[in-house]
């Protein structure tokens, strides 16, 4: 099975803070996020996921009011992780659909092929407001918007062919012009032309993943999709299917979390996505305790696989469109 891991402030318990094992300094620092998916990756975890809100914070007793930028916390632990994947949270409706494909781009380069995302929307008022960009719309508006910037993304990843970098120095040419290309693409809510800025990222396509929280976000045609935690998985979802689960295991033990996710295999699911109550209490219990039980069980693969994250995955590097099309 699949393992993830999310990354979310000190822990999806709001008040996870305030535990006197955590410093609430290394929140905004990023150490305490750093310092867990090190511990994950160590332990084999396959990918972590940042979470992510365009919602100004609240003024509420106990809870963490600020989180880092998802995608900027991932470009920071790039380069100090070797094999898991890193999956940002980034909310498209109010976000230009070219520098999204762009950032994501990046993050796969500075990785070396272990980058993705997680597409998501919002159809909040209070977001509309603190963005000024566009007001809210619904949920249904949202989730198609969603789908043509997925599109386009692979559309401009494809924008460069994988050998348009020559590096000819007799020449002065860095760039083959040639195998760039126009994607001349157009939706009802943005229009883009091409190519991007940034070369074809390692993957090809770096891995794109949706929560689903409405009907709408399975018609994303995402790699990867999230599943709450219910006895009603969707039928006939083409793509990776992983139960995204709130777990407390240094409070309640490993044991009946290990019965829950030999559950979920039993009933073809893909993997699991484990979202810690607390990254400091929880996350070393999940590496020693929970992955080697696992592991035992052969649910797992062993801690130290590398290579691409399309690969870790079972997924295939996509071919170019435009290759050879000479667009």
């Amino acid at each position: 099975m699949i393992t993830a891991i999310e990354i979310d402030g000190a822990g999806g318990d709001p008040a996870a803070w305030r535990g006197s094992e955590v410093d609430p300094r290394a929140i905004l620092t990023g150490e305490l996020a750093l310092r867990a998916v090190q511990r994950a990756e160590a332990a084999g975890i396959d990918l972590a996921t940042f979470a992510d809100a365009l919602e100004a914070p609240d003024d509420v007793p106990d809870q963490v009011s600020v989180r880092l930028d998802a995608l900027g916390l991932a470009a920071r632990i790039a380069p100090v992780t070797q094999r898991i994947g890193l999956l940002p949270t980034i909310t498209v409706t109010h976000t230009e659909p070219f520098h999204v494909q762009a950032s994501v781009a990046t993050l796969d380069h500075i990785s070396g092929g272990r980058g993705g995302w997680i597409a998501d929307v919002s159809s909040s008022a209070e977001a509309a407001a603190v963005i000024g960009r566009r007001p809210p719309a619904p949920a249904a508006e949202t989730w198609r918007e969603a789908r043509y910037v997925v599109d386009v993304s692979r559309r401009l990843w494809d924008s460069w062919e994988d050998d348009a970098i020559i590096r000819d120095a007799a020449t002065g040419r860095y760039v083959d012009r040639e195998k760039l290309h126009y994607v001349d693409f157009e939706s009802p809510s943005f229009s883009i032309k091409g190519p991007s800025i940034v070369p074809r990222p390692p993957q090809g396509y770096p891995i794109t993943a949706v929560r689903v929280n409405s009907p709408e976000a399975l018609e994303v045609d995402a790699d990867l999709v999230f599943l709450p935690d219910s006895d009603d998985l969707p039928a006939q979802v083409n793509a990776l299917q992983l139960v995204s689960v709130r777990v407390r295991p240094h409070d309640e033990g490993v044991e009946r979390l290990v019965e829950r996710i030999e559950g979920w295999a039993a009933a073809g699911v893909d993997g699991v996505h484990l979202r810690p109550a607390s990254l400091e209490l929880d996350v070393p219990v999940i590496a020693d305790e929970l992955l080697p039980l696992l592991r035992e069980r052969g649910l797992v693969g062993p801690a130290d696989r590398g290579g691409s994250l399309r690969g870790r995955l079972g997924l295939q590097r996509p071919g170019n469109r435009y290759a050879g099309s000479g667009r």
